[in-house]
């Protein structure tokens, strides 16, 4: 017998006749046989075979494409280290959130402080078998396609999607490079992508990555960021019907907003709550409560508009993108951490006087331009709101026909149409007529704005700053962008000049007309007059003249001091816009910010040293490495003599000039407060500044326009005007709990023969060493 179990006679027999290698029944080849002659049998082979045959060859096609686009998939470098995008998050001196700088606002949770309730939602309504799978569920993928082709040709089975956690995920690092279209292609790379993120990460760093970049609108990105816009929580916080709502808006994040569609949302978030139900997550006596349970969200925005302080928050920024380029940090997206000097009290207190004082002077000057009447109605501006039967700036836009015009023709509309080739007159004609771009542009001009702010004098710090009175209407920030006339505000660098070369507080100028000829050869004078008194022709001292902002008096001393010895004394003390070396700079003629200003008075309540202003004390990373901290180098520009003496002078303005109405108005009596009021020409721009020895605080009050001005003399003037924000805020402060500006700190005294108690007997007229400064 041979091994096949073959008799020798039919192997002999085998060989000798072909007929006998016929296969006997039950042998394989006569199964084989009569298998292929069945028809149905033969159509599976061959089906079967043809399957094979083109599953290697979309393999091959596979293998040949994925080779091909090598290139496009993310490199095995990104995938070990993948790059997020993180929100810098900016933050006040007492801990409050100023603002988020990002290009996508993300705040990082790692998995283990996330909420277990969110983990379970998601695995459970997202992807049942992540636990299972190796970053592909090839049943699902199947099921997903087959679903999708059969619904696609009209069949009852709706389109589905087949990604993966781990698929999303890729999608979500890598969406540059794997793509969002649906393609063959995309999903592919998606798959392969995946794969490798399975291999190289654990299912809870995946879950922990893929919870912290997906999407939510509104640029939130994250469940972090999510948690707390719409739950004002962190994402360890959030209750089980919080973590549905965040799980199933991943559907459809603008239809399932919970803010903006409360009911639609509830009904998505029932969706995942049974889904948790059926998979035994929860019981169905939690699911009957949840599922009735009323959607509370809110809409917490990050933009800056929504900030606390969004002026200073800009500011913030803008001074955080050049630090960032000077040291290699993006402020947009490397998760920086930014401590500020505000104080989010002291902002609060003066925002809420801001408002409500600004209010009031809108309604005074919507009054009095309404009119031919100059008549003043009240000296209370909140009075003016009881008025009504009236048209705002009637009367102002029936006078000063031609400024509308002017400002037609300014307006960014009436030049991108000349730019275009269309005719001026034809222009002019359209929008004279066009009643809704008139109405807008006036309101614009006649809308009375503000800027404020208050700063630390010895460390620098800025605690409050309004550039405005509403971000979001107008941009343009009235504390370091807008540059106006000082007006008298500007007098204290002149007086300081003159204590600072030997003029005595008690050396008398005549209060009397002055006739200054500023150019011998055209023959101009300057011809300045007192703003809202007489003169009295009579000799007066410098104490007075400064406390009653006597023009006359200023006038008078520059003419001795020199303006270049003025223009030196501002400079110094911290005043940076470029200043005109003229005698009429006295008065405040050139254009300074008031960012510069409250500086400058700064060193004054510093005893003549000078600190520039800090915005931003620390800087961390991610990690919580210091990248900055912030150091303050006072450096010394008056003497402590001069200064002390300055401050005296300027308490005068305070207890008996024209800042009085800080005492008898807001009830600061008990307060050691020095400070300057201002007013420029026609009544354009209003200013106050007030220093406190812990506290120096400017603020400004006009029009954006400066053909816009006050109707009247009365409320033109800083100490009708912007005093009026400054005491209001000091009131508030005052009143605080917190001791922002307390009582027992008073500034140091100046010189005993310079103090304001002094005896007549005691006071002299000395000019030793003043000379001439030679200007």
């Amino acid at each position: 017998m041979s091994k096949w179990n073959f008799s020798d006679d039919e192997v002999r027999r085998y060989m000798e006749d072909p007929s006998s290698r016929q296969p006997k029944p039950g042998d394989w080849r006569a199964r084989l046989q009569d298998a292929w002659a069945n028809p149905e049998v033969r159509v599976a082979a061959i089906g079967l075979g043809v399957i094979v045959g083109l599953g290697l060859i979309v393999a091959l096609s596979i293998g040949g494409y994925l080779l091909s686009m090598r290139d496009e998939l993310p490199p095995l470098t990104e995938i070990e280290n993948p790059e997020f995008q993180l929100a810098t998050i900016a933050y006040t001196a007492d801990g409050e959130e100023l603002a988020r700088y990002a290009s996508e606002n993300r705040a990082w949770i790692l998995y283990r402080d996330m909420s277990p309730y969110l983990v379970d939602a998601l695995v459970i309504t997202e992807d049942k078998r992540f636990h299972e799978h190796w970053g592909m569920d090839l049943f699902r993928t199947v099921s997903a396609v087959s679903q999708t082709i059969l619904g696609g040709i009209g069949l009852p089975f709706d389109k589905q999607g087949g990604s993966t956690i781990s698929q999303q995920l890729a999608r979500n690092l890598y969406n540059v490079r794997i793509g969002r279209v649906q393609t063959v292609g995309r999903k592919l790379k998606e798959m392969v992508t995946a794969v490798q993120l399975e291999q190289r990460y654990t299912k809870q760093e995946i879950i922990e990555m893929y919870l912290n970049t997906v999407e939510f609108g509104y640029n939130v990105y994250g469940v972090e960021t999510a948690a707390r816009t719409f739950f004002r929580k962190s994402a360890a916080d959030v209750d089980l019907s919080e973590a549905a709502i965040l799980v199933g808006m991943l559907k459809g994040i603008s239809i399932y907003n919970p803010y903006r569609y409360p009911e639609r949302t509830a009904r998505r978030r029932n969706v995942v709550l049974s889904l948790l139900r059926d998979a035994g997550r929860i019981d169905r006596a939690a699911y009957d409560t949840l599922k009735t349970k009323e959607i509370e969200a809110f809409n917490s925005s990050y933009a800056i508009t929504s900030s606390i302080a969004p002026y200073f928050a800009q500011h913030v920024y803008e001074w955080m993108a050049r630090w960032g380029r000077e040291n290699g940090y993006d402020v947009d997206q490397d998760g920086l951490v930014v401590h500020t000097t505000l104080d989010s009290r002291m902002q609060k207190l003066a925002d809420s006087a801001m408002h409500k004082q600004l209010e009031c002077l809108q309604t005074v000057v919507d009054y009095q331009w309404s009119r031919a009447s100059e008549s003043l109605w009240s000296q209370d501006p909140c009075a003016y709101a009881e008025l009504e039967g009236y048209n705002p700036f009637e009367y102002y836009w029936e006078s000063n026909s031609e400024y509308l015009n002017q400002m037609i023709r300014e307006t960014a509309r009436f030049r991108t149409a000349r730019a275009r080739g269309a005719s001026g007159s034809e222009l002019m004609r359209q929008l004279s007529s066009d009643a809704n771009f008139l109405d807008s542009l006036k309101a614009v001009k006649t809308r009375l704005e503000t800027g404020l702010v208050a700063m630390d004098p010895k460390t620098g710090h800025v605690k409050a700053w309004i550039g405005g009175r509403d971000l979001a209407t107008d941009w343009f920030d009235h504390v370091d962008k807008a540059a106006r006339q000082p007006g008298s505000t500007f007098k204290p660098f002149l007086y300081t000049a003159a204590i600072d070369n030997g003029w005595s507080p008690y050396y008398t100028l005549l209060d009397d007309s002055l006739h200054f000829v500023v150019d011998p050869e055209t023959g101009q004078e300057w011809n300045p007059g007192n703003s809202g008194a007489a003169m009295s022709g009579r000799m007066m001292t410098l104490r007075d003249g400064l406390a009653l902002s006597m023009n006359t008096i200023s006038a008078r001393l520059i003419l001795e001091v020199g303006p270049p010895q003025v223009a030196f004394i501002a400079r110094v003390m911290g005043v940076s816009s470029p200043l005109a070396e003229v005698p009429s700079l006295a008065l405040g003629v050139s254009d300074v910010t008031l960012y510069e200003m409250t500086t400058a008075y700064s060193t004054l309540a510093n005893g003549g040293f000078r600190v520039e202003p800090i915005v931003v004390t620390r800087i961390e990373d991610a990690q919580g490495n210091v990248l900055f901290e912030a150091e303050q180098s006072p450096r010394q520009a008056l003497s402590p003599e001069t200064a002390n003496t300055m401050v005296d002078l300027m308490r005068g303005v305070i207890n008996r000039g024209t800042g009085r109405r800080m005492r008898s108005q807001f009830g600061l009596g008990d307060l050691d407060l020095a400070g300057k009021t201002g007013t420029t020409q026609n009544s354009a721009d209003g200013w106050f500044m007030a220093m406190h020895p812990d506290l120096v605080t400017g603020a400004w009050v006009g029009f954006n326009d400066r053909r816009v001005t006050f109707r009247t003399n009365w409320w033109g003037q800083g100490a009708h005007n912007a005093l009026l924000v400054v005491g209001d805020f000091y009131q508030r402060m005052k009143a605080a709990e917190a001791g922002f500006i307390p009582a027992e700190n008073r500034f140091p005294d100046p010189p005993i023969l310079y103090r304001d108690e002094v005896t007549p007997s005691d006071r002299f007229d000395d000019r030793r060493g003043r000379g001439r400064v030679g200007w």
